[in-house]
């Protein structure tokens, strides 16, 4: 797809798979999180089978241009440019996805133009823009089910340096395997892209003063209409199943948002499980 423009004048890309076998449906819009190459999601565990895919490459970070103003990385201004995507693609609606911290933009979307959102996709949603805390309770509970792991004993001493504000890099890295299902050498992969896929100049300014405004986030979702799915990693540390629970109490009914728990999914749950996540989120968009 030809590069298209911010309304700041940013050029922003748009990476748009082959239309899905037989299918005739508008392409799936994905918000990739922490201000991340889109590539990182890859075809979202074989998902482009059942829907055509529009992976949008967030402002400085893959193939799309690096904006003039720094501050224009908060994940409000980031709200503009999904709706220019929207507009390029020429969708009156459209089907939105998001992962992590892209579902930070993408409910703020949903709350300034809930008119334009068909269906709404949260994939191991943070909870940042709606005011959600993860105890360190919860976190401690979802470390424990790893127990068992090899890697557990390092990883969790790491852990515990990291919340007693002693973190170092090797901290980090050791965490690591806490955010995948099978940390196999899928995984140990996907996780050594990350640091050059990332842009860290965004990803600090993303949740800058001014960011978020749970209150009012809160209030326009309790009013959306479009089906909602949450779906949460069993074992995810960074995105907890019963966090994902209460965020989606927020929406209007139980019909409307539905919350799914994919057994033994860390943080990227395509990874962990292609075809149950395909055959999941495929059957929600369908």
């Amino acid at each position: 797809m030809p590069t298209f423009y911010a309304p700041d004048g940013t050029p922003l890309a748009c990476h748009l798979s082959a239309r899905a076998s037989g299918g005739s449906e508008p392409p799936v819009v994905c918000v990739p999180g922490g201000m991340q190459d889109s590539v990182y999601l890859g075809d979202l565990g074989g998902l482009g089978a059942h829907r055509r895919l529009a992976l949008l490459d967030l402002r400085g970070t893959g193939r799309s241009g690096t904006p003039r103003d720094a501050a224009s990385y908060r994940c409000d201004r980031l709200v503009d440019d999904v709706e220019a995507l929207r507009a390029h693609i020429g969708l009156e609606t459209m089907d939105l996805l998001a992962h992590s911290g892209g579902a930070n933009v993408a409910v703020q979307y949903a709350a300034r133009h809930p008119e334009r959102v068909g269906r709404l996709a949260l994939i191991t949603p943070s909870t940042r823009a709606v005011g959600i805390e993860i105890t360190g309770d919860v976190r401690r509970e979802t470390v424990e089910l790893r127990r068992d792991e090899p890697w557990f004993a390092e990883a969790s001493a790491a852990l515990r340096s990291i919340v007693a504000g002693e973190a170092t890099d090797e901290h980090w890295q050791a965490i690591a395997p806490f955010y995948y299902g099978r940390w196999d050498a899928a995984a140990r992969a996907h996780h050594a892209a990350e640091d050059e896929q990332r842009n860290h100049e965004a990803l600090a300014a993303f949740g800058a003063d001014g960011a978020f405004d749970p209150d009012t986030t809160r209030s326009a979702l309790g009013r959306l209409d479009a089906p909602v799915l949450l779906l949460a990693g069993e074992v995810d540390l960074a995105a907890p199943p019963s966090t994902t629970a209460e965020f989606g109490k927020l929406f209007p009914n139980s019909e409307s948002a539905a919350v799914v728990v994919q057994p033994g999914a860390g943080h990227f749950p395509w990874l962990d499980d292609p075809g149950h996540f395909a055959a999941t989120v495929g059957a929600f968009l369908a």
